[in-house]
């Protein structure tokens, strides 16, 4: 090819080549992408920058302004446009900023005056927080270094020549502008934050019972005499309230100090800025049941002692304040600051504490107390094991505290000296064997005695229990004592033991004698149930036959009833009607009597009026006996005349007149019916008694007649 042909191809190759970069430099278009920002740099023009990076005033130097996506027009022979990725904080992840340029830290510039913040190790959150933004973040007192915002997920465009984003060990955003050792600090920044996993939030577990305790990098120191921050900025209807310290401008407006913090974080996800703040996992305070915990409180202010004046071993401080407080820690979990304090975990159930150098409780507070080394009145120097059984009062717990600092403390230092002297008196007063046979006594006034002596140090004594003396290693006479009681008590129990093989000779006769019986237990059994069915039908027939005794007894008596009260029932009859008869007939005789009594009495009268009229009695009765014979003649069926009449002659002889036979027997006859024998007497002995004449009188009364009438007495 010919010289010529070479020289017009190389001269087209320049113009393809140059002419593009003439443009350029001369006009200078510049396309960004969507997911990238230019960062401007000034070549020159403007003047120099003085002390800064970032040209605020279109100085030579990196511009504040990026350019996003798009086509832009930027000469090329002034401006240098260096392409960046936008910076892209993935979801859980934490993007620490740090600003090259700025006002010193430290100075702080409000409303034009300028001042200093004592003890600021990042930058203050100016504006509203916004770094995308770098005019007007430098504008608003924006501050070079670490910064206290942080960012949370999300994708920015932020100008990396003025701002460096760390999100982990190893993906950084910025602009190389410090030279070669400047991604080393980079990089060293990025291993310190993650060394406490500063690049993922705080998240606490509920699981895990634990809390978080907070130091604060940032912000004046603590006080004289403090050793933790207090509280600050907790309440959300506070303007300064920092949340939890995840806003930390708020948290220093509330006048919050560096170092460790009173307040801890519980369960949840804290978004904390780990340079400003590093957060120490600790478990919470466990108070379990059976125990309280007394909180000896390092921080808060010193307070009134409220331990009354009985207590004069030191002084209690309400809850909150610094000292111990005088409510303990109920069963419980507590998210209390470790730093802030102590909690002495103080048992209130039974503790049983053993002066035994080979046992020893799970609590542990009884592993430094020995056997009590006694002298016995009888000069033998024996070991005596022990336990005590005590409880702790739980609102005397922060007492006991306060006053001996810990249980193993009272234990060690106060228990164990008024224990081992009082046994060791005690042991003075008996001999080795009363000591050993005495044993329940002696349990008993020891608790009795010392209930007293551990009142005075806030401690409730249950029981005490004493062991076995024994003696003290290589001393061999407490052994030879027992061994000699234990021979005493060999012979006494094979005396006894004889005894009973004696009776177990006679319980072998009595076996045998039940192998007898056995062996014909079937015949046994046989008569034994036949027997038993006799009995069981004796017994039912002599049931039966009780039964039926019990019925006919029954019957018996209530027929007897019965018949009792039939005859009681007849014999009232009776006895009625026999007094019914009794009245009947008394009252029919007299009244027959009165009847006959006036019936004769009218016939006395009248036959004394007929008397009265014959003249004589003779001459009524001859009437009467003539009429009475002229009745019996007309009835007689005799003939009126007899057929023969003897005649007995007369009184005087002649057989003549009325004295002959028929006469006489019929004047015998009448006079003897009629009752006339006196008849031809004077008739003065007609008189009357004077019961009959008395009669008489009543009667003639009752018949109206004249009681002259009555025939004399």
């Amino acid at each position: 090819m010919p010289n010529w042909a070479i020289s017009s191809v190389v001269a087209i190759l320049v113009l393809l080549v140059a002419v593009p970069l003439i443009i350029k430099f001369l006009m200078g278009p510049r396309f960004i992408g969507n997911t990238e920002v230019g960062i401007v740099e000034k070549i020159w023009g403007g003047g120099h920058l003085s002390g800064h990076l970032i040209a605020l005033n279109n100085e030579a130097g990196f511009q504040p302004d990026v350019l996003r996506g798009g086509l832009h027009y930027k000469p090329g022979y002034r401006f240098r446009i260096h392409k960046v990725p936008l910076v892209t904080i993935h979801r859980g992840q934490i993007g620490y900023v740090f600003a090259r340029d700025g006002q010193p830290m430290g100075h702080v510039s409000k409303g034009g005056v300028d001042s200093v913040e004592a003890g600021q190790t990042l930058g203050q959150v100016v504006g509203n927080g916004d770094i995308t933004d770098v005019r007007a973040w430098l504008k608003a007192g924006g501050q070079q270094g670490s910064q206290r915002a942080i960012l949370r997920e999300g994708t920015y465009a932020i100008n990396l020549a003025q701002f460096i984003v760390i999100c982990g060990p190893k993906e950084m955003y910025y602009h190389p502008v410090g030279g070669k050792d400047e991604a080393a600090t980079i990089q060293k920044i990025a291993d310190q934050i993650a060394s406490q996993n500063g690049f993922s939030p705080v998240v606490i577990d509920g699981s895990a019972d634990q809390i978080g305790i907070v130091t604060v990098h940032d912000g004046p120191s603590l006080r004289q005499g403090d050793i933790i921050a207090p509280t600050v900025g907790d309440s959300k209807t506070d303007d300064n309230y920092h949340n939890n310290f995840q806003d930390p401008q708020a948290f220093l407006r509330a006048g919050g100090f560096r170092g460790r913090q009173y307040q801890v974080l519980s369960e949840g996800t804290y978004w904390i800025n780990r340079l400003f703040a590093t957060v120490e996992m600790k478990p919470k305070t466990a108070v379990h049941v059976g125990e309280v915990g007394v909180v000896v409180s390092y921080y808060g202010e010193r307070g009134e002692d409220v331990s009354g004046e009985a207590f004069r071993h030191g002084e209690l401080c309400k809850k909150g304040g610094r000292g111990i407080w005088e409510e303990a820690l109920l069963p419980g979990k507590y998210a209390f600051n470790p730093y802030a304090g102590e909690v002495i975990v103080v048992p209130t159930i039974n503790i049983i504490l053993k002066w035994i150098a080979t046992d020893s409780g799970e609590h542990k507070l009884d592993a430094s107390l020995r056997e009590i080394g006694l002298i016995t009145k009888d000069a033998f120097e024996p070991e005596l094991p022990l336990s005590v059984v005590i409880n702790i009062d739980y609102r005397k717990a922060p007492n006991v505290i306060q006053r001996f600092g810990s249980v193993k403390n009272l234990i060690e230092q106060s228990l164990d000296p008024l224990v081992s002297s009082y046994f060791k008196n005690q042991g003075q007063q008996r001999t080795l064997i009363e000591l050993i046979q005495e044993r329940s006594d002696i349990q008993l006034v020891a608790t009795k005695d010392m209930k007293t002596r551990f009142a005075e140090y806030d401690l409730g004594l249950q029981e005490v229990l004493i062991g076995t003396p024994h003696s003290s290693r290589g001393d061999t006479q407490i052994e030879n004592i027992l061994a000699q009681l234990r021979e005493r008590q060999v012979a006494v129990e094979q005396s006894e033991t004889y005894r009973r093989q004696e009776e177990a000779q006679a319980g072998l006769r009595t076996l045998n004698e039940a192998k007898a019986v056995a062996s014909r237990q079937t015949d046994l059994t046989d008569s034994k149930v036949q027997i038993e069915i006799e009995v069981n039908q004796a017994d039912a027939a002599a049931q039966r036959a009780e039964k039926d005794a019990r019925r006919s007894i029954t019957i018996a008596e209530a027929d007897a009833r019965q018949t009792v009260m039939r005859a009681e029932a007849d014999s009232q009859q009776t006895v009625l009607r026999a007094k019914a008869d009794s009245e009947r007939i008394i009252l029919l005789a007299n009244a027959e009597a009165e009847s006959k009594a006036r019936t004769q009495i009218a016939e006395a009268l009248g036959i004394r009026e007929v008397r009265k009229a014959y003249g004589s009695s003779e001459l009524m009765v001859k009437q009467k006996m003539i009429g009475q014979i002229a009745d019996a003649l007309k009835e007689t069926k005799q003939p009126l005349v007899p057929r023969s009449v003897v005649n007995m002659g007369g009184s005087n002889g002649d057989g003549h007149g009325g004295d002959n036979m028929l006469t006489h027997m019929l004047t015998l006859l009448l006079t003897d019916k009629l009752g006339l024998t006196d008849v031809g007497k004077d008739e003065s002995e007609d008189a009357m008694g004077p019961e009959a004449q008395a009669f008489l009188k009543k009667i003639m009364k009752d018949m109206g007649g004249p009681e002259s009438e009555l025939p004399p007495a």
